[in-house]
C-alpha cells in the first residue's frame, strides 16, 4: 500500500462520551482468545454509522473490529449481533465480506452480545470522499457502477451453496415488512412528529406481490463498503449485515436509494446525503432503478411504492433512534434534531404519493 493510499484508509477517533467499553473485561476477554498476546489494548471508536457501534481494537501488533449494539437499545431484533456474524460467516467464499474472528454472548464482558472480525483496511465513502482522492467525472461513473454491481451480486448470492435458505419467512415479504414498519413507527412515535398515518394507508392499499426472494441487504450504502485503497474503483468488502435477510430485492433497491441523494436534489432533501451519490458521474436514482431492472430481466412499470416506502422506513428507523434519545437511553447530541428531518420525510412522502398514478 502505497503512502498517498494509506491516508485514504478509513481510520477511528475518539470514542464518543457515553459510549466507552469496559476496557479490562474486554482485555480479559481477549487474553483468553489469544493468549500469547501482549501489550496494552487500545481501543479507538469509528465516527460513522448511528445503530450498531463500530471500534477498532488493537493489542500488540494485531487489530480487530469490534461491533457491539448502541447503548439504550431495547429492540433485540433489530441489534441481533449473532444474526450478523453469523450471515458474515456464512458469506465468507461466497460474497466480500471481513473474516469473522470471534463472537461473545457473555453478558458480563460487555454488557451485551458482540463480536470480533478482521480489519479490511481501505477507503470508506462516507459523506465526502478523502481530499486525496480526486475523481474525474468517468471514474465517478466506474465507482457508482461497480458499487451498484456488487449490489446485484448480493441478489444472486446462491443461498443453498451458502447455507441461508432459513434465514427468511417465506412468501409474503412486502407484506411483513409494511405491516412491520407501521407497528414500530406508531410504537416509538413522540408528540414532536407527524403520525404518517396517511403515507401508511397508501402503502398498505398498494402492495404488490414479492417479485422473488433473494439474499437482501436491507442498508447497501457507499459507506458500508470498503474500496481498495490502492484502486479506489475497486469494492473489496461490504459491511453492516444487522439486517440481512431473505426477501424482495425492488425492496431493498427503495431502501438503499432513500439515501440516494442527487447533485440537483433539493436542500432539505441534501441534509440527508452520507454518500457521495452527488458527484459528478454518479446515477440519478431513476438510472439505477432502469439499470438494476435491466441488469435483472424486471420489468416494472413503476417504482412508486418502493420509493416510498423505503423514505418511510428510514423515517421509522430514524424515529425509533431519536425515541432513545427523546427517553435519555443516549446521549449522542447527533440525534436532536432527527424530528425536523422525519418531518421532511413524511412530506416527501406526500409529495410523492401526490404525483404517483398508482
Amino acid at each position: 500500500m502505497s503512502q498517498e493510499s494509506t491516508t485514504m484508509v478509513d481510520q477511528p477517533k475518539d470514542i464518543r462520551p457515553g459510549e466507552e467499553l469496559d476496557k479490562q473485561a474486554l482485555n480479559t476477554y481477549l487474553q483468553t482468545l489469544f493468549p500469547e498476546l501482549q501489550g496494552e489494548l487500545a481501543i479507538r471508536q469509528f465516527p460513522g454509522g448511528a445503530s450498531n457501534l463500530t471500534y477498532l481494537v488493537s493489542k500488540g501488533d494485531q487489530e480487530w473490529i469490534l461491533r457491539r449494539p448502541p447503548f439504550g437499545a431495547k429492540i433485540a431484533s433489530a441489534h441481533d449481533m449473532s444474526r450478523e456474524f453469523r450471515v458474515m460467516s456464512a458469506l465468507q467464499g461466497h460474497y466480500p465480506v471481513p473474516a469473522m474472528i470471534a463472537f461473545c454472548e457473555d453478558q458480563d464482558v460487555l454488557g451485551c452480545d458482540f463480536y470480533l472480525m478482521e480489519r479490511l483496511k481501505g477507503i470508506i465513502p462516507r459523506t465526502d470522499l478523502p481530499k486525496d482522492l480526486q475523481l474525474s467525472e468517468q471514474d465517478g461513473l466506474q465507482l457508482c457502477m461497480n458499487v451498484l454491481q456488487k449490489f446485484s451480486e448480493l441478489h444472486n448470492v446462491d443461498i443453498e451453496k451458502a447455507g441461508l435458505t432459513s434465514l427468511g419467512k417465506g412468501t409474503g415479504y412486502v407484506r411483513r415488512q409494511i405491516e412491520g414498519w407501521s407497528g414500530r413507527f406508531r410504537k416509538a412515535k413522540t408528540d414532536n412528529v407527524p403520525d404518517f398515518e396517511a403515507v401508511m394507508d397508501w402503502l398498505d392499499d398498494r402492495q404488490p406481490e414479492d417479485i422473488g426472494s433473494c439474499l437482501i441487504h436491507n442498508d447497501f450504502r457507499f459507506d458500508n463498503v470498503v474500496l481498495n485503497p490502492d484502486n479506489p474503483m475497486e469494492v473489496i468488502g461490504v459491511l453492516d449485515w444487522e439486517m440481512c435477510t431473505l426477501g424482495d430485492p425492488l425492496m431493498d433497491l427503495g431502501n438503499s436509494l432513500a439515501y440516494w441523494i442527487e447533485a440537483g436534489d433539493e436542500q432539505q432533501m441534501q441534509m440527508f446525503r452520507r454518500q457521495p451519490t452527488d458527484i459528478p458521474g454518479m446515477l440519478t436514482r431513476k438510472a439505477v432503478v432502469d439499470w438494476y431492472c435491466e441488469q435483472n430481466g424486471i420489468e416494472l412499470t413503476s417504482f412508486d411504492f418502493y420509493e416510498v416506502y423505503g423514505l418511510f422506513r428510514l423515517a421509522v428507523i430514524m424515529q425509533q433512534i431519536y425515541y432513545r434519545f427523546h427517553h435519555g437511553q443516549t446521549k449522542d447530541q447527533r440525534f436532536a434534531m432527527f424530528p425536523m428531518a422525519i418531518t421532511y420525510l413524511e412530506q416527501r412522502c406526500l409529495r410523492l404519493i401526490g404525483e404517483s398514478e398508482l
